[in-house]
């Protein structure tokens, strides 16, 4: 807290936070491939697993890549004219660089050698305790009817473990698709990056300044990596680059969350209780990491309730997280994907909107319209529409009618026509869009698919 910048154009920041995203994007994505090869190299290419969907094996350790971008992104704000004020009068980043070297080197070492659970989780609760320890823990929270809410040290602190934990495992969790976890983050990075700008130099607190570093350096993280992910994957970030992004997201909540001071803010509102709409912004720094990470932190919530239900470890894998169920209904993989996108995208853009222009009944009435969208792609496989008989030539064959997608299929496989041909037999997984390749199930037995990592 306390940082004093001197007097800058609006222009000049955004042209840096830009030039930082640059060259945090192209370090990542320039670095991806020599990581593959040495990943191939070092046998970081765990067996196919029952619980994946993906059909060969693919090499880990992609968060190296994306460690290098975190540090070029550093590096380079520490150098530009206005950005490098949040190094010299903060030990954020300095907190952020060091929690996420250590989380970072576990990450690797699972990826290679496969670390037990609880090790990994007291690795991860080690890495908050070092972020803690340099500066960068919540000191207040704003409690609604009540205001602003100072926390004594221990609870502090404890809060910020348990808020970096929670965040790492729920992205980690996620991160079960090619391109979902690197999406999702980039997604809820974008919008927090829109925020803490906006508190930044909207309200003029300078604390924002670094919460709005780091989610454009996260943003640059996921953009460089994405393009080696998305299906078909050419590499995976593995644990070392999924617990590394959580570390990250966690970091700039906290700073803005814990850091900013909501009365200042209430102060330029007009008063923090002078109208609810005025109320909204107050407390936005408390909802909007709640937001960002929603759908993980769903999809970790059912995650745990079901395992042990069933009796076993809440660390123990399945195929039951929400990428799986959405594959289940019949979803393509890239299908999946770019659902569990748009409803990232609306819930965290959403909680943004709604926080500048509180009072609007627009920004309502579009985020349920949106959200009424969403359910109608969600049940969309169970709704495949047909097309009529004169344009089943110009549609993918999960489009035409079963008689004539089966001669199709038949006439690839064979190159000639074939002579009969019988109705296709859909099984349980469903055979629809990019999930219907070849007569073996892209879903083995799901009993088969609950043991341990």
């Amino acid at each position: 807290m306390g940082l004093r910048w001197p007097a800058i154009h609006l222009g000049q920041p955004v042209r840096e936070y830009l030039l930082t995203l640059c060259v945090t994007v192209a370090v990542t994505y320039l670095l991806t491939g020599p990581v593959r090869k040495f990943a191939i190299a070092a046998g970081a290419m765990p067996e196919i697993r029952a619980r994946d969907v993906h059909r060969e094996p693919t090499p880990r350790l992609g968060g190296i890549a994306m460690f290098g971008g975190l540090c070029a992104g550093l590096l380079v704000a520490d150098h530009l004219h206005n950005l490098n004020g949040v190094f010299e009068l903060s030990n954020e980043p300095r907190a952020l660089l060091s929690g996420a070297a250590l989380i970072w080197l576990i990450g690797v070492l699972d990826d290679k050698f496969e670390i037990d659970a609880l090790i990994k989780l007291g690795a991860q609760m080690i890495a908050a305790g070092v972020m803690v320890i340099q500066g960068l823990t919540i000191l207040w929270i704003p409690v609604p009817g009540i205001g602003n809410v100072s926390l004594t040290q221990w609870q502090g602190n404890l809060l910020t473990v348990a808020l970096v934990v929670i965040t790492i495992n729920a992205v980690n969790f996620v991160d079960g698709l090619d391109g979902l976890a690197a999406g999702m983050v980039c997604i809820a990075s974008a919008a927090f990056f829109l925020y803490a700008y906006r508190i930044w130099f909207g309200y003029g607190i300078e604390a924002a300044a670094p919460a709005t570093l780091f989610a454009a350096i996260l943003m640059g993280m996921c953009l460089g990596f994405l393009p080696h992910n998305m299906h078909p994957a050419r590499i995976f970030m593995g644990d070392s680059g999924s617990m590394l992004i959580g570390l990250v997201l966690a970091a700039a909540a906290i700073s803005i969350t814990g850091q900013v001071d909501p009365d200042t803010m209430a102060l330029f509102a007009g008063g923090e209780r002078n109208a609810t709409h005025a109320m909204l912004p107050v407390f936005i720094p408390l909802l909007l990491p709640l937001t960002i990470i929603a759908i993980p932190m769903a999809d970790l919530v059912l995650a745990i309730v079901r395992r042990t239900w069933k009796g076993q470890s809440p660390f123990a894998a399945d195929r039951g997280h929400l990428h799986h169920r959405l594959l289940e209904l019949g979803h393509s993989h890239s299908r999946a994907v770019l659902i569990m996108y748009f409803w990232s995208g609306l819930i965290a853009f959403g909680a943004v909107a709604y926080s500048v222009h509180s009072a609007s009944m627009w920004i309502v009435l579009a985020i349920v319209g949106l959200s009424a969208a969403g359910l109608v792609l969600l049940l969309l496989p169970r709704f495949t529409p047909r097309a009529p008989r004169w344009a089943e030539g110009l549609v993918p064959p999960r489009y035409r009618h079963r008689e004539r997608a089966a001669e199709a299929a038949a006439l690839d496989a064979s190159g000639r026509e074939p002579e009969s041909v019988g109705p296709i037999r859909v099984g349980v997984s469903g055979v629809n869009g990019a999930t219907a390749v070849g007569p073996r199930s892209r879903f083995p037995d799901r009993r088969k698919a609950e043991s341990a990592r």
